[in-house]
């Protein structure tokens, strides 16, 4: 118990935190209003994974207000599920993490010198590198990083957000798709038959 409050009231580490799962935004694209949206709901289950881990486990003061008892360690509070698989699903996290951070830094390094860096005005369909295997490497990269959060430190608003944060991603991939068959037609036609959407020879 001793080492599960020790989690709390470490505002230093909630900033810490809020600061690294933030700096994919530096990778990100915000030139459409539709891409804010998600982002929003992304930040928002970043200040509720930070705050929940090291500030207040406002989760566990709910449902134990609700039931009448502490909830115990692992369950909406501390390290998910800590009591049956130890701390399985903090390497999760950080394996999760690496994952999704790399994906997103190869999928903006792809498509900058690819469609973002337009020569003679005109942007080119994005097939090489990461994005020869999937449309979305980026999106998929921020939904790892997000499940790796959920293995590590599961909370009430954290499980409740995932769905939505997932959702909305889901709806901006296919807008965007839309909007590049609009702009390169045939080609980026022939490329999404060629690719899956988020995870390589699946979906």
């Amino acid at each position: 118990m001793d080492t599960v409050t020790n989690h709390f009231d470490q505002w230093g580490a909630v900033a810490f935190f809020i600061i690294l799962y933030s700096v994919v935004f530096l990778f990100l694209p915000f030139y459409k209003k539709t891409q804010r949206k998600p982002a929003s709901a992304y930040f928002a289950f970043v200040l509720a994974f930070a705050i929940e881990m090291h500030g207040i486990p406002f989760s566990m003061y709910i449902i134990s207000a609700i039931i009448g008892k502490s909830l115990p360690d692992g369950i909406l509070w501390g390290h998910t599920l800590i009591g049956k698989f130890g701390h399985l699903g903090l390497y999760l996290n950080i394996a999760l993490a690496l994952a999704g951070f790399l994906m997103i830094f190869l999928g903006w390094r792809d498509i900058y010198h690819h469609y973002w860096k337009k020569v003679d005005g005109q942007g080119k369909v994005c097939k090489k590198g990461i994005y020869s295997l999937i449309r979305h490497p980026q999106y998929t990269g921020l939904l790892l990083i997000s499940l790796g959060m959920l293995f590590g430190w599961a909370t009430l608003p954290t499980l409740i957000m995932f769905p939505v944060i997932v959702w909305l991603y889901v709806r901006l991939a296919k807008r965007e798709e839309t909007d590049m068959l609009d702009e390169f037609g045939e080609e980026y036609s022939v490329y999404m038959k060629k690719t899956k959407r988020f995870i390589p020879y699946l979906i």
